[in-house]
């Protein structure tokens, strides 16, 4: 199954609307609400509960935020918001009021605090710096490679605001495989800290890189982060003309294929994924009304516990905090015992990670006696939640509503979701799909509809779809289809709309939320001298949901363990990529009828050897 990012059932979103407030939470913990500031706070008296269809259709027709048109998009008609902000850097000024005018504290890191005010002021500053000292501009693609820094989100704004191309680098990735990345993108100047910063060097003269430290990268080469910033002259928003779709990003999603594929973001794309995640927080309510007097919720606060190289924390949480007024709280390192006392100590009200890390959250609340009652939403992504951990969840945090969904890179993560008691009831199922702008259907081979109940490919249509993969118009025209996005998800889906995902096409490792090609893994370990063939496949891991593991023919007479393997590995992969289960033998790997590598077999062979051996 393939959760590859989280999408946000966002019923308990704070949206100012206007000068007013609009705060809602999940199914039966509704808040106050007050829609616009002259209008009265409503109750339960004076709401009648809409259906979701019904709720979704008042909103859209009612209210100018979130009013929908038909639009050409490259030559395609699909639906669109009409009014929302054109592009990235415009989320930055619609936020404006909804943090205090910029006084309110936007994002926390460690000791550190940065106003909306000092965020803005950082984002306009290195976006004067980045075309006025060094020429950059409309087009140019400008790479980030970094752990999650403060920095990080500044640069993505910084970037897009004078009309670049932001292209996230993967922090796990090896000097090999950036180097794959920068000669695709053709990114020429990369900001990267100093771990990024030490596999960058040899890359810099062969590629004529112009590197510029972050942090601890900083002097470490000729241009630094803080003196650009500090040298900037003007920190008002550069005057730049940029086109809704205009590319925005290049994000790296391993597909079938031994190198990873860059999907190329729009403008369009990505705000049109913000809004309809937002737009549910305003149905929200009309579905169900909140309780007599309830109180008002507090400002939303999120915790970003993945990498912002990937669109799980970039677009859900980052993109949407913006318009939605939202705090942002960064953690240097995963650590469940710290996330547990950052949720608790700064009041945070959401929690979108792997299912890994909402399993170890939950234990380390238990040992800690906590139960994070501020947090009101309790998201997964990038991969399949375990059936029985979400009543196990519900259970340990009572006041949030667990919530799951399935999106991917190519969506700007926008797709199917559900929370709460929906959740609780269909533990299995990815949710419904959210509206107001996506189209789906279940497609068989041939590309015809299937019928209710029947295995199908996810496929979807909307502005939040992908531009293309870069460089790869093959696999572009296979995924894209007059509009339509082509998966690679199989699943089924009720007479309710609820869409069950079964299985996948692509040889797709799923470890912890990272995607790992089969095939990226089969090459690394191609370059092994001894090594005559390998099957790359997953392994079930009660703590990842999936590993790494592989199946090699050695040349006769040569031993090789696993730990011997990894360290070969280690300058070819990234060590999230690693095989940890090896099975060696010196015959042929198994085959199918076309005389190709059969992988299912091998993997079924390999898993009854060590179930035996257990």
């Amino acid at each position: 199954m393939t959760f590859r990012c989280a999408v946000l059932a966002d019923l308990d979103l704070l949206l100012n609307l206007r000068s007013g407030l609009l705060s809602v939470r999940c199914k039966k913990r509704a808040r106050r609400v007050t829609l616009g500031g002259d209008d009265a706070i409503l109750s339960n008296a004076t709401m009648i509960a809409m259906t979701p269809e019904d709720a979704v259709r008042h909103v859209v027709t009612t209210n100018p935020t979130f009013a929908v048109h038909e639009t050409q998009v490259r030559g395609v008609t699909m639906k669109a918001f009409k009014n929302i902000p054109p592009t990235v850097p415009s989320l930055l000024a619609a936020g404006w009021a909804q943090h205090g005018n910029g006084t309110l504290d936007y994002i926390a890191y460690e000791d550190e605090n940065y106003t909306y005010a000092e965020f803005t002021s950082t984002v306009n500053r290195m976006a004067h710096a980045m075309r006025d000292e060094l020429g950059l501009g409309k087009g140019d693609r400008i790479a980030i490679a970094m752990r999650n820094y403060p920095e990080l989100l500044m640069l993505v704004l910084a970037i897009s605001s004078i009309g670049g191309i932001v292209v996230f680098l993967n922090a796990w990735w090896t000097t090999q495989e950036l180097d794959y990345a920068l000669r695709d993108s053709e990114a020429k100047v990369v900001f990267a800290d100093g771990q990024r910063m030490e596999r960058l060097v040899p890359l810099r003269d062969p590629l004529g890189l112009t590197l510029i430290g972050v942090r601890d990268g900083e002097g470490q080469s000729a241009l630094d982060f803080t003196i650009m910033r500090d040298d900037a002259s003007l920190d008002t928003a550069p005057e730049i003309g940029i086109d809704t779709d205009d590319d925005f990003a290049v994000m790296y999603s391993s597909g079938t294929t031994g190198h990873p594929k860059g999907v190329v973001q729009t403008h369009r794309s990505a705000v049109n994924a913000v809004f309809s995640w937002l737009m549910q927080s305003v149905v929200a309510p009309l579905i169900t009304p909140p309780e007599p007097d309830a109180p008002a919720a507090p400002r939303p606060s999120a915790l970003v516990v993945t990498p912002l190289f990937h669109v799980t924390a970039t677009h859900p949480l980052f993109l949407l905090s913006l318009p939605a007024g939202a705090k942002i709280t960064l953690m240097h390192k995963w650590d469940a015992e710290q996330a547990v006392r950052l949720m608790r100590d700064g009041d945070i009200t959401r929690f979108l990670g792997v299912p890994t890390q909402s399993a170890e959250l939950m234990q380390a609340a238990r040992k800690m006696g906590e139960t994070l009652p501020a947090m009101d939403y309790l998201g997964s992504g990038g991969a399949k939640r375990p059936a029985a951990q979400v009543a196990q969840l519900a259970r340990a945090f009572p006041k949030a509503g667990v919530a799951t969904g399935w999106g991917m890179t190519e969506t700007n993560a926008l797709g199917i979701g559900m929370i709460g008691d929906d959740y609780t009831a269909r533990p299995e199922s990815a949710g419904k799909l959210h509206p107001p702008v996506q189209e789906l259907r279940l497609l068989d081979g041939e590309g015809n509809d299937v019928a209710l109940g029947e295995l199908g490919e996810i496929t979807v249509k909307s502005p939040a779809n992908m531009r293309c993969y870069l460089n790869k118009p093959e696999a572009t025209a296979e995924t894209l289809q007059d509009g339509w996005l082509r998966t690679g998800d199989l699943a089924v889906m009720d007479a309710e709309g609820y869409v069950t995902i079964l299985d996948r096409k692509k040889n797709i490792i799923i470890r912890g939320g990272e995607n790992i090609a089969c095939l990226d893994v089969e090459g690394a370990l191609h370059r092994h001298p001894d090594v005559l063939e390998a099957a790359a496949f997953s392994v079930p891991d009660d703590r990842l949901g999936e590993a790494v593991g592989a199946a090699i023919q050695l040349k006769e007479g040569v031993t090789l363990s696993q730990k011997d393997m990894a360290g070969f590995l280690d300058e070819h992969l990234a060590s999230f990529k690693i095989p940890v289960h090896l099975w060696v033998q010196h015959v042929v790997l198994t085959r199918g009828a076309t005389d190709k590598i059969d992988r299912r077999a091998i993997r079924a062979a390999c898993l009854d050897n060590q179930k035996a051996k257990a």
